[in-house]
């Protein structure tokens, strides 16, 4: 009995003492292992008289829980100071100041639509959108263009295999919402629209916003009075503007729509052409399932980008598209 009190005595010392886990474990081992000290008295239970071995037994038995127990212990405690040492070097001074973040921003043409769609919003128009992947009817047929137009040449429309194609405008939404809903009809149609082209004015892929009236009562006048109230809100002035007769397969008759911009240059304000509209044609309203006897309507177009670059004085529109943080961060 003695000698268990001696080696249990001497474990629980070493045990206490221990400061390391891999000191620790090599201590369980020593005494608990299948070679361990403890695990020698077991063994030794087998040449000892029954009395003697039992008492014997029972007491072998206890220093091993005990060990045991104080093992699990301590290597619960060196691991709580581990952690606690470990969360101490890692501390996080809140009191310090924060490093800063960079806010984000919306893209100017982003800025230049939402502008764009809130003035027609106020106008009284609603907004519509449709797909961007179209097909030659909707895209040309239905809207008057005869099929020599140079617009459905392959260089300058993105055709697909089966024939169906990027649109070229958004005036498709236009006949997709007229085919829909009929007449009256009061609409505006932002979106994506794509064609070959590309140099400083001119990209393959840009924005665009059309518009369509449609009602028994419509007149070139009417058309002239929204033009020039949105003109007025999007550039926060009242500025001249002039109609130009021209031509659009699908407005009789068309006009081109410019405006008095200063360009800066000391020189007096020059005429600037931002859109194009006219008076629907009929054929478009037959198209669409609408009596062009009676219903008359008008229609308008404008790229988002041209009056993104006028408002906020940039020269060349591929700089929207080169994702120049630095020239990003001026429109936040």
């Amino acid at each position: 009995m003695e000698s268990v009190n001696q080696i249990l005595e001497q474990a629980l010392a070493e045990i206490q003492a221990s400061d390391d886990l891999s000191v620790l474990d090599d201590l369980r081992v020593h005494y608990l292992g299948k070679k361990g000290e403890i695990t020698a008295l077991l063994k030794s239970l087998g040449g000892m008289e029954p009395e003697q071995r039992k008492a014997f037994g029972q007491a072998v038995n206890r220093a091993k829980g005990e060990v045991a127990q104080a093992v699990s212990e301590r290597k619960q405690a060196l691991e709580d100071e581990l952690l606690n040492a470990r969360l101490a070097s890692e501390t996080i001074d809140v009191t310090l100041p924060g490093r800063g973040q960079h806010r984000g921003g919306l893209h100017p043409v982003t800025h230049t639509l939402q502008r764009m769609n809130d003035i027609f919003s106020r106008l009284g128009y609603d907004i519509a959108t449709g797909p961007e992947v179209e097909d030659d009817y909707h895209n040309f047929e239905s809207l008057n263009f005869p099929p020599h137009h140079p617009a459905r040449a392959m260089h300058d429309t993105f055709y697909f295999g089966d024939g169906r194609l990027l649109r070229t405008h958004t005036s498709p939404v236009q006949i997709r919402e007229m085919m829909k809903r009929g007449a009256p009809i009061r609409i505006i149609a932002p979106g994506r629209v794509f064609r070959s082209d590309s140099d400083q004015t001119h990209t393959p892929l840009f924005h665009q916003i059309e518009g369509r009236l449609v009602g028994e009562s419509v007149t070139m006048a009417d058309l002239k009075g929204v033009l020039q109230s949105f003109v007025n809100s999007f550039f926060e002035t009242s500025l001249a503007m002039r109609f130009r007769p021209s031509y659009f397969p699908f407005t009789e008759p068309s006009a081109e729509v410019d405006i008095a911009w200063d360009r800066g240059d000391g020189k007096q304000p020059g005429w600037l052409e931002i859109l194009g509209c006219g008076m629907v044609h009929p054929n478009v309203l037959k198209a669409c399932g609408v009596d062009s006897e009676k219903y008359v309507g008008y229609a308008f177009g404008m790229g988002v980008e041209r009056l993104a670059m006028l408002r906020y004085g940039v020269k060349d529109l591929r700089q929207f598209f080169e994702n120049d943080v630095r020239f990003l961060r001026q429109f936040h």
